[in-house]
């Protein structure tokens, strides 16, 4: 798409959009997100035109990333100066600026792997495996829903997007079509996740023309499932399983799945593989969960001879 003299906003960001798609691989939350925090951004200055963004200055971005620490939470701020730098380099690349805007986008601080992650232990993560309610085709949906989550560790859209056409049966594999990397994954289907799935779509799948496994149940009934519907699948399983987990949404079985998987031997590149982490930095954080680990590498201070 073009960029000239006389296109609006909403065109530039539809250029913008087509950018990290095509050029980027980036995946549709993440590019919606990107398109979210510039519009914002586009909005608080003057100007419709994109003539007027060659006058954006850097005062400009420092005045709006500042402002927007008041309002939300580092890791956030920190996603809006990323959607920001992104796109001021779509600019110089389309023709509608030479500097380097995105130099003047602040840094903001965001210890992210100063917490430990959240989840399950073992025995809590068995005791809301053994509890999982099978009695309404929505229970069951719900079953395969976590089973995805604890088992392929998949993200909550990862999961909403799923389609019939991405399990293979006789291969015993779920294609994942579009990961945070860009990049689509072959994971195999366990065996309590392909029973489940199968009952699911026996006895519980609604009749509806959607290609998504998963479908909503009961207002707009067929229709595709969103990550909300997911994130809601876990909150009702963890209510009924009578556990008060740290967080209750999809990424507490995601977090459980891989703190389980570095107990038992797997290394953070598998894990880092598995999730479709473009970086082992994003994984890292589940290596201080591994206590036993973390003693072994405490060793005792040599003596020091005389």
């Amino acid at each position: 798409m073009t960029i000239d003299g006389q296109c609006t906003i909403d065109t530039v960001l539809a250029a913008f959009d087509a950018h990290l798609r095509r050029t980027r691989g980036t995946c549709p939350d993440a590019r919606r997100s990107y398109t979210n925090f510039t519009r914002a951004f586009l909005e608080s200055v003057p100007g419709e035109y994109v003539q007027d963004l060659g006058r954006i200055s850097a005062p400009d971005v420092i005045r709006f990333v500042f402002a927007k620490t008041a309002q939300y939470r580092p890791c956030t701020v920190k996603l809006i100066g990323t959607a920001l730098r992104s796109f001021f380099r779509f600019l110089r690349m389309a023709g509608c600026r030479s500097d380097r805007l995105e130099d003047a986008v602040p840094t903001v601080p965001h210890r992210r792997h100063a917490s430990l992650p959240r989840y399950l232990g073992e025995r809590e993560f068995a005791r809301l495996m053994a509890s999982l309610d099978v009695s309404s085709p929505r229970a069951l949906r719900d079953k395969v829903i976590l089973l995805c989550l604890a088992r392929l560790g998949l993200r909550a859209s990862e999961v909403a997007r799923l389609q019939l056409e991405d399990i293979d049966w006789r291969a015993g594999t779920v294609h994942v079509r579009t990961r945070k990397t860009g990049r689509g994954a072959v994971l195999p289907l366990p065996g309590d996740l392909g029973r489940a799935l199968v009952a699911y779509l026996r006895c519980g799948r609604p009749a509806t023309q959607a290609r998504q496994v998963f479908v909503l149940h009961h207002m707009r009934v067929g229709e595709p499932a969103n990550r909300q519907v997911v994130g809601d699948a876990v909150r009702r399983a963890l209510r009924h399983a009578g556990i008060s987990a740290p967080i209750r949404g999809a990424n507490l079985l995601r977090h459980s799945l891989a703190s389980a998987l570095l107990r038992h031997g797997a290394t953070l590149k598998d894990i880092a593989d598995l999730f479709g982490h473009r970086s082992l930095d994003t994984t890292t954080i589940y290596a201080k969960v591994d206590l036993a680990a973390l003693r072994e590498v405490a060793l005792p201070w040599p003596e020091v001879k005389p």
